[in-house]
Formats: C-alpha cells, structure tokens, sequence
C-alpha cells in the first residue's frame, strides 16, 4: 500500500495568528518501505522569522526570500500526495497549516480521515512514555546523529522508520533465499532392552478367555490362528 510520510516547518504554532508554512518534505512509502521517492520544497512565508522558530530550524526570512510561495507549488504537492494516506507526527500541527494554506487560495482542505497520526499509535503502544519524535527514534534504536535541527525531509525519513516500528517492524532479517543445509550425524547407542520386574497383568478376565478359547476352537484344525495359539512351537509360514 502506497503511504506518504509527511512533514513541515513553520514560523510559528498558530496558523490562525500569521503563522505560515516555511517547509514541507515528504517520503513515499510502500508497506512500509521507503521507495526512494520524496517531495521537498522550502517555502516563502512572505513575513519575518521569529528567533524561537529559527532555533529550531535554522530557516532565516534571508534565505527564504527567493523561495516559492506555496501557491506556486500546490498543484506538485498536491500530485505528489495523491489520495494516499498521509504519515504525520503530531498531525493536527501539520495539517492545520496545510489547510490554512490552502484556504488561503480557495482549495479544499486535506480530511484527516486520510491522516494517520504516529503521535497517537506512540501514546496507544507507550501509554505514560514520552513520545517525541525524538524519544522515538532512541527507543527504537533509530539513529538521529544527522538531526542536529528540524528538517521536514529528514524528520519525513526519521519517521517513516519510526512508523515502521510502531507497526511491529520490517522483518529485514526474514531471509526469502534457499538456505544451505548441512549434514550432521549422531552417534545412537542402542541398549538392550530391559526386562519388566513382573509381567503385566492379563487385560482379560476368565470368563473372556475361555469365550475366546472356546471361538478359536471352532475355526477348525486348519486355521492360521491356530499358528499364534499358546503352546505353538510354529510360526506362521511368511
């Protein structure tokens, strides 16, 4: 199944105050394997770059100045995205700016019945835990050394690894190819069998041992079950 990991910067937390889209970075995924397909685009927010937001991202108003504006690149968003699924951490935050974006010039806004939020598989798989992103990739081992401040493509890779694991993992150990099989011998030691200390007890009583006496008499001199009779020195011809 066809997924796409998404993720965005921004200036701010509130798209309803001025806050805009400064970034936006998504990976294609296919059962949960990255395809190597990926959407990137840094954005104009027409407006100035609050310190608290650029220490997070380190996108300054300078370098953004020369950037499209998201008008010019909904339409390869938009063919990106498809009708796919959306993989999103947090994903009120995100889609609330994707479709602040998008009211702006008169486009439908993304349902969140599309939207799968990893935030809340964290909080159902790790109920009491801290689930960032961050605190994700540590407890899944994930390495983050290139992370050193947000980025919406690398958090877009970051997560679609982190989303694999919260769907119980890839299996990249299960082996598809024929295994070399080896011959091994064992050395069995065979013992003679050992005598019971008393013999078992006969299964029938009187009565039933003469009923069957009594049967096997009846089949004549001839009989093969005359061979197997108690007392026979003979064995049945092969």
């Amino acid at each position: 199944m066809r997924e796409i990991v998404l993720d965005t910067e921004t200036t701010g937390l509130n798209p309803l105050t001025g806050d805009r889209l400064v970034e936006i970075g998504c990976v294609e995924i296919y059962n949960r394997i990255p395809t190597g397909q990926v959407y990137h685009v840094y954005l104009n927010p027409q407006r100035d770059m609050p310190i608290e937001a650029f220490n997070v991202h380190g996108l300054s108003a300078e370098f953004l100045s020369d950037k499209p504006l998201f008008a010019q690149v909904v339409e390869e968003f938009l063919a990106f995205i498809e009708d796919s699924p959306l993989v999103i951490h947090n994903a009120a935050f995100d889609i609330g700016f994707i479709n602040a974006e998008l009211a702006k010039i008169g486009r439908p806004p993304i349902t969140f019945d599309r939207v799968i939020d990893t935030l809340s598989l964290a909080r159902r798989r790790h109920p009491g835990a801290s689930n960032r992103l961050d605190d994700l990739m540590s407890r899944y081992g994930i390495d983050g050394s290139r992370r050193t401040k947000h980025g919406a493509l690398l958090d877009s890779e970051l997560l679609a690894d982190v989303y694999a694991e919260l769907c119980g993992g890839r299996q990249t150990a299960l082996g598809l190819t024929v295994a070399e099989t080896r011959e091994e011998t064992t050395d069995f030691v065979i013992g003679a069998p050992r005598e019971r200390p008393r013999p078992l007890p006969a299964r029938l009583d009187p009565a039933e041992a003469a009923a069957h006496a009594a049967f096997v008499a009846s089949l004549g001199d001839g009989a093969i079950w005359k061979d197997y009779a108690a007392g026979s020195d003979s064995a049945p011809a092969a």
